[in-house]
Order: C-alpha cells, then sequence, then structure tokens
C-alpha cells in the first residue's frame, strides 16, 4: 500500500552446531533492515497486484482480538462475500490459546466472536467489489464463557440497559515512534536526548520538530477507510511522539473502535519498519509522558442544565478515584505525579480548563452550562474497554457522594 525503497536482506544460516544449543540470544539490532520495509516493493507489488484478478464472492476477513497482555492478535480466512455483509452473519472461529497466555496446552481452543466489521484497509479493492474486512472479536471458552481476559465482555454489562444515555466517548491516544533498537524514538540521537527541550514539537512542522509525519498521516488515511471515526491527528510535546483522536463514538462501539485503529496503527509501523510504544513513560527525564485522554457526555450532559449533571458525575468518579487507577493502564504511576500537565495519582481533584488536574472541564462547557468533561487519568496503554466501561457503571451508579470543589489554576 505504501511506496518503500528497495532494500536487499542478506540471509543468514542456521546455527547447525550443537555447541551452539543453550547459548544466550544476543540482543544486538541485526544490521540488515528489518521488519516490512526490509522486503522489495516492486515483489511487492507484484504480488499485490493480483488482487484485482482474485475470484468473484470471496472476500478476506482479517479476525482481530486482544490477548492476555492486551496487545491485538489477528489472523486471515476467506469467506464468501454475500454471507459477510452484517457481523451476526459472520462465523465464529478460534486460536490456540496456549500461544497468547489465554489457555492452557491442555485445553487451548479460545472461540472468537466477531463483533465489529471495519474495511480492511491493507486489502483494498476498487469500488463495487465487495470489500476484505477487518473483524474485531471477543474470547470465550468452548462453553460459550467469556475468558477473564475478555474486558469486551465487561463493558457490554455496563452499557446494557443504559442505551437511553446516549453516552458518548472521545479519545485521544498518545504515543511514541522508535527506531527498531526499541531505545531510541524517533528525531532523538542514539544514547542521547535532543538539543532542544519540550516546547517546540507539538502540533510542529519542519524536519527539525516532527519526527513520523508519513506515518500519521498513512494511520489517518486508514483509520477513515476502514470506517472508524478518527477526527484527528496532531504532533505532541515530546520529539517522536504523536496523538490521534477517535470519536465521539457511542457505548461499547467507542472501544471496538479504538482497538482497531491501534490494531491499524501497528500493522501501518510495521510497513514503515518502526515500532510503537504505548508505554505511559517511554522516556525518563524532564519529557511529557503518554496518556489516553477519554472525553465524556451522556445526553443529560449535553443538554440545559447539563453542568451539573457533569459535575454529579464528576464527584462520583472522585469517591471511587482509587478503583480507577487501579485499572487505568499499567506504569502510570510514572507518569501521573503532579508534573507535565498531570495530576498526582495519589490526590483527585477536577477544574476549568485545568490540564494539570484528575478531570478538565472545558470553558465552553463552564459558559454554556451543558457539554462534556475529560477524564485525564488514562494511560496511553489502558484498555479502551475496560476505561469506558468503568466510566460508564461509575457515573450511574444511584449513590451520595460529597461535593468536590474545583481546583483554581
Amino acid at each position: 500500500m505504501f511506496n518503500k525503497k528497495s532494500t536487499k536482506v542478506k540471509a543468514v544460516d542456521p546455527p547447525v552446531s550443537d555447541e551452539l544449543v543453550g547459548l544466550p540470544r544476543t540482543t544486538e539490532v541485526l544490521a540488515a533492515t528489518t521488519g516490512g520495509s526490509a522486503f522489495d516493493a516492486e515483489l511487492i507489488s507484484k504480488y499485490e497486484s493480483l488482487r484485482e484478478l482474485l475470484p468473484e464472492g470471496l472476500i478476506q476477513a482479517e479476525y482481530v482480538w486482544v490477548d492476555a497482555a492486551g496487545n491485538c492478535r489477528s489472523k486471515t480466512r476467506t469467506l464468501q462475500a454475500k454471507k459477510s455483509t452484517k457481523v451476526d452473519m459472520l462465523p465464529k472461529w478460534n486460536f490456540d490459546g496456549s500461544s497468547t497466555d489465554q489457555a492452557p496446552g491442555s485445553d487451548s481452543e479460545v472461540i472468537l466472536h466477531p463483533k465489529r466489521i471495519f474495511k480492511d484497509p491493507f486489502r483494498p479493492v476498487k469500488n463495487g467489489k465487495s470489500a476484505n474486512i477487518l473483524v474485531m472479536c471477543d474470547t470465550y471458552t468452548p462453553a460459550d464463557e467469556p475468558l477473564p481476559t475478555n474486558a469486551r465482555y465487561v463493558a457490554a454489562q455496563a452499557f446494557s440497559g443504559n442505551g437511553k444515555e446516549e453516552v458518548w466517548f472521545g479519545m485521544e491516544q498518545e504515543y511514541t515512534l522508535f527506531n527498531l533498537d526499541e531505545k531510541t524514538p524517533l528525531g532523538w540521537p542514539k544514547g542521547g536526548e535532543p538539543l532542544k527541550p519540550q516546547g517546540p514539537y507539538y502540533c510542529s512542522a519542519g524536519a527539525e520538530n516532527n519526527f513520523g509525519r508519513p506515518i500519521v498521516e498513512a494511520h489517518y488515511t486508514c483509520c477513515l477507510y476502514a470506517g472508524i471515526d478518527i477526527s484527528g491527528v496532531n504532533g505532541e510535546v515530546m520529539p517522536g511522539q504523536q496523538e490521534y483522536q477517535v470519536g465521539p463514538s457511542v457505548g461499547i462501539d467507542a472501544g471496538d473502535q479504538m482497538m482497531m485503529s491501534r490494531y491499524i496503527l501497528y500493522r501501518v509501523c510495521e510497513d514503515f519498519g518502526v515500532v510503537v510504544s504505548i508505554h505511559p513513560k517511554p522516556m525518563k527525564g524532564d519529557w511529557n509522558g503518554a496518556g489516553m485522554h477519554t472525553n465524556v457526555s451522556t445526553k443529560a450532559m449535553r443538554e440545559k442544565g447539563g453542568l451539573e449533571v457533569i459535575k454529579k458525575a464528576i464527584y462520583k468518579l472522585g469517591a471511587k478515584h482509587a478503583e480507577h487507577i487501579a485499572v487505568y493502564g499499567t506504569g502510570n504511576e510514572l507518569r501521573l505525579t503532579g508534573k507535565h500537565e498531570t495530576a498526582s495519582m495519589d490526590d483527585f481533584c477536577w477544574g476549568v480548563a485545568n490540564r494539570g488536574a484528575s478531570i478538565r472541564v472545558g470553558n465552553d462547557t463552564f459558559k454554556d452550562g451543558f457539554g462534556y468533561f475529560e477524564d485525564r487519568r488514562p494511560a496511553s496503554n489502558v484498555c479502551p474497554y475496560t476505561v469506558t466501561g468503568k466510566i460508564m457503571k461509575t457515573i450511574m451508579e444511584n449513590i451520595d457522594v460529597p461535593v468536590i470543589e474545583p481546583k483554581m489554576n
């Protein structure tokens, strides 16, 4: 899909001597370029050109699911196009759960339940032909019980019965692009730091400030093609760090769209031979971390008098601050320090236009008296199903909680 320069890969003979067995693996980066960028673009196009000659009536379906570590896995199958137009028409499938830490080897079969269809941007077809598809799935045992790692199922329970709330989520996914050594962000000198501190990189232009724009644009285009509600992109505060936004999306669909957008991001970076990280503090020092700020609005919050509904939701979130922090991503304590546009994870606060607060209410919302709020606590690696489901469950609870006064700037 993307133009690549031709790069020859040097073949390496596998070890054949028994003396080599058991030696420690090297962590040295291969001299040859690795990843998708290593393959000859002309050779790839030779086979991709066959796509227009494939038999009519068949499509390729990439089934995507979340593994035990929260990463996306996928595999492909061939389906009849006429039986693949709606998600409830798609067949269930299975995989070896012992290879994803989701089942023991003695009983390793995990069942995939299709939940959401997207167009596949990596196998595009001409208009008029049946589109190849990406299928977001969740995971079950052969007895049809959701796996403990099936966060989508848990979130769906939180949304069940609350359709009238018409809850919107807008999620801001920050991420960092690394060279293949997985240690050096794009734009950083190997083993060192940029000469300039934070400041000029945010929403920047210029080769000295913005690193990875072709990847950002490719991902943006792929998401639009797929049918994801991607609403924007921007360069972030730390060099090599980027952000995109998904939403507003309604209910459980917000999690489906964000998870698939992550899968697409990893696939795009695979093509470019770049490593993407969603760790909340990828680089130590005086550099911003990475979060997934989550904007929330129910129907009542968007109507006249909605600000009071927002405040009550904030008070509930404050009362359950520790519960939310516990599921808002791993390594978040490295990010939520009270510095670099964050509130301390040990304290809950909210404020108007305050990016140093746990919850931010925008100036427009405060002045208009209705709108939305932003939960700034979730880490960049948080499960989108977990964060949306947890917020929904908390703000819908019928509990009395103390008023929390806003933190002034």
